[in-house]
């Protein structure tokens, strides 16, 4: 037999695999290869902790690439999520598709890093901005934002998003904004949105990198 060859490198919660090949016969052995937190994406970052809530979240949007550090060194997952990031962290998922026109936004041009998935965005119909010809790419979003924009994007990719959960039973499900109450219910049913620990939805509160990498984690594995 040949050396071994990695196929997949394992991580803190998933087994790799590796195989390597008769050089005679051309036969093919398969190995598994342990979970193992030495291979742990999150041990790059100074600032993530492997025993912390958010580990499995963010592990996941590192290793899948869908969401990078703020330095080599730090991921900042307190830190808020901007409209123009998570709209970015979309794109990077369709394979940063190319997209056609200006920008449809006087506060987005195209020498910004998240223009290209601005303009995607807009012209899928995942965004419409916040009015006045604004996409406000620098504002944090806000958790019912993002329930609106997941919701748009899983209808585009041929989703059902018609099931839906009572907002009632949250202390706060009253001030989730019209616009965005079929989304919320749909992201509370789906179990992509949770409660937070006082039972309140923060529907115009902020949400942290580690939160929205948890959110994906979910959106894209359930």
């Amino acid at each position: 037999f040949g050396p071994w060859v990695t196929d997949r490198a394992p991580d803190c919660f998933a087994e790799g695999s590796r195989q390597r090949q008769c050089r005679r016969c051309g036969q093919t052995e398969t190995e598994t290869l342990p979970a193992s937190p030495e291979n742990c994406p999150s041990l790059a970052f100074t600032d993530l902790r492997t025993s912390a809530w958010y580990h499995t979240g963010v592990d996941y949007v590192l290793s899948s690439g869908l969401m990078n550090g703020v330095s080599a060194t730090r991921f900042s997952p307190d830190r808020p999520m901007t409209r123009g990031q998570l709209v970015t962290v979309l794109y990077r998922m369709e394979g940063s598709p190319a997209a056609a026109g200006g920008s449809p936004f006087s506060d987005v041009t195209l020498d910004q890093y998240y223009a290209r998935a601005v303009l995607w965005a807009a012209e899928t119909g995942l965004v419409n901005g916040v009015g006045g010809g604004r996409f406000a790419p620098e504002s944090n979003i806000t958790r019912e934002q993002i329930g609106v924009i997941f919701c748009r994007y899983a209808q585009w990719k041929g989703q059902d998003c018609s099931g839906a959960a009572s907002l009632a039973g949250f202390a706060d499900g009253g001030k989730v904004s019209g616009y965005a109450r079929q989304a919320m219910a749909w992201a509370v049913y789906s179990g992509l949105m949770v409660g937070m620990e006082d039972n309140t939805l923060r529907p115009q509160g902020t949400a942290t990198r580690a939160q929205v990498a948890t959110m994906l984690m979910r959106y894209f594995t359930q």
